[in-house]
């Protein structure tokens, strides 16, 4: 049981973006985009950066589809999927203090 939380296994997703903002209907295209992956469980991290945790990689791929299946019309967006031994060695500064990055959420399944 304790393998299934690997931190080899458990993933990080990071969404990068860069949308229009020009136009009236940009600017709705980008609310609606940002709108919908806050609804899927993504957190801002800064501010064109969402990242979403994942406990597995299968877990991952469904979420990483579900990005890809609301791209806006307009822009850059990169889809990042990194492990969570790999995400726990980012290093984060306000300034020139550290912070830690966020926390790793555990969550229970039922089967």
């Amino acid at each position: 049981m304790n393998s299934r939380y690997s931190a080899y296994r458990v993933m990080w997703i990071l969404v990068f973006f860069d949308l229009p903002t020009e136009t009236k209907r940009d600017r709705k295209n980008y609310a609606k985009f940002r709108k919908q992956i806050l609804s899927d469980g993504f957190a801002m991290f800064q501010f064109s950066i969402y990242i979403r945790h994942c406990n597995s990689k299968e877990n991952a791929d469904v979420h990483m589809k579900r990005v890809k299946g609301i791209l806006p019309p307009k822009g850059h967006v990169g889809i990042m999927c990194v492990t969570d031994k790999q995400f726990s060695m980012l290093e984060i500064f306000r300034g020139k203090v550290g912070i830690d990055p966020p926390p790793t959420l555990q969550q229970l399944e039922l089967f």
